[in-house]
């Protein structure tokens, strides 16, 4: 009887450990936000993002170190938005940073709204100094663009020779086959 009254104890200490440990977490961790948001409200940190990822500190880190260079992308709507990128980038990773930034900002705005970003840069290029940044593997560098560089969104016609953003030409499936035979 005695072994079970013992064994009874222990179990409540150790449900009482776990509780602790729980309320513990939770402290801990409601700390940690509280903290966190003090920090995000301070005027001298008003460039990382609400809910910042791994990515955005590294990047901010880079910036203040010289390693990455903020530019500043011009809509046609004329508004503007900041991206930060690694010195070394090109056009696809900047492409990648608007997105993911345009994302973000529509998600808080909104709540989640698709945006094709393959009809977007079908139509629509980048551009700098009116030279358009077509070639996507190329280095940012090679443009001229340096940290604080503007960047806009500009119209994107294709020329007829290369045929590659053209409109794709329908075909009744009947038709299309005929023409691999011939």
């Amino acid at each position: 009887m005695e072994a079970s009254v013992t064994g009874g104890k222990e179990e409540d200490n150790k449900n009482n450990n776990v509780a602790t440990g729980y309320s513990s977490n939770n402290v801990k961790k409601a700390r940690l936000q509280s903290t966190m948001a003090a920090l995000l409200n301070d005027p001298i940190l008003t460039d990382v993002p609400k809910k910042p990822t791994l990515s955005d500190v590294d990047n901010l880190i880079s910036l203040e170190l010289g390693s990455a260079m903020r530019i500043s992308i011009l809509k046609l709507d004329g508004t503007s938005l900041d991206v930060v990128v690694m010195n070394s980038t090109n056009v696809k990773d900047l492409k990648m940073a608007i997105k993911r930034k345009t994302n973000d900002m529509e998600q808080s705005k909104m709540g989640h709204r698709h945006i094709s970003w393959k009809h977007v840069w079908a139509n629509f290029c980048l551009s700098y100094h009116n030279e358009k940044l077509l070639d996507d593997n190329s280095a940012l560098q090679n443009y001229g663009i340096r940290n604080n560089s503007q960047v806009q969104f500009v119209p994107y016609v294709m020329s007829r020779t290369s045929q590659r953003h053209s409109r794709r030409k329908r075909k009744h499936g009947f038709f299309h086959g005929l023409n691999k035979i011939a």
